[in-house]
């Protein structure tokens, strides 16, 4: 017989926890766009964000920074650039290569999903007091560093 007392715990693993607070975090941000009304998922604001902060970059640099797959990837570059967010440029050094940069539609609208996102955040938080928060924060960095040192 298998025991499963471990499974049944009445306190979520902190796996799970993690989880189940992204999922949430996804969503209020897809809801928050949704009233502002922009037509945009997470993955299409995550890419703008990347964008944003670390300036053009190939479809491959990209993909890792959002943890995309290439052919996912692929289809929202295409969505993006349709919309006019993003533009697709020769690379200045490899002529086979391209890179991917925010046009100036795409950085305007990027401000205004970094307020969404800003807002979510905030609300998730506002039963934290600044010292919880931070202290959320570094709890988090902590496991993240740890996990990827192992």
């Amino acid at each position: 017989m298998i025991d499963t007392s471990a499974l049944s715990s009445p306190k979520e693993s902190i796996g799970v926890l993690l989880g189940l607070v992204r999922a949430e975090l996804v969503r209020a941000i897809e809801n928050e766009i949704a009233t502002k009304g922009m037509d945009l998922k997470y993955t299409q604001f995550l890419i703008l964000k990347r964008l944003s902060y670390m300036g053009p970059m190939s479809a491959t640099e990209l993909s890792r920074a959002v943890e995309l797959d290439a052919g996912a990837m692929t289809r929202q570059l295409d969505q993006l650039e349709r919309k006019g967010y993003l533009r697709r440029r020769p690379h200045e050094q490899d002529r086979r290569a391209l890179r991917i940069e925010l046009t100036e539609a795409g950085v305007t609208l990027t401000h205004q999903l970094i307020g969404c996102s800003e807002f979510v955040m905030d609300a998730a938080q506002h039963t934290l007091s600044e010292t919880e928060r931070e202290q959320l924060h570094d709890y988090l960095g902590r496991v993240l560093k740890a996990l990827r040192n192992k």
